[in-house]
């Protein structure tokens, strides 16, 4: 299919355009993981996984869900220009 009538297609609205996408190399742009170590003093660990086990969720999970708000409230508190992905640090 030609670029101009995918863009029809997709303008229109009318039909389901994901056939039309190879899936098979796609990807979410600033979301390859990236791993990591970190060393936390053992009260910090056992306070971790006293909340994580109080709402059902790993440490892992609450670890990133916290790290991502903090992140977050300070990228609206202090925008950085040219920084639309919201950093890259």
């Amino acid at each position: 299919m030609k670029a101009k009538d995918f863009d029809k297609k997709f303008d229109e609205g009318q039909e389901d355009i994901v056939g039309d996408l190879d899936l098979s190399s796609a990807r979410r742009v600033n979301q390859e993981q990236k791993r990591i170590n970190v060393d936390f003093p053992a009260w910090v660990v056992e306070s971790l996984d006293r909340e994580a086990a109080r709402i059902g969720v790993t440490r892992q999970s609450i670890i990133k869900v916290w790290l991502v708000e903090r992140l977050q409230e300070e990228a609206a508190r202090n925008p950085l220009k040219g920084d639309a992905a919201g950093g890259s640090h």
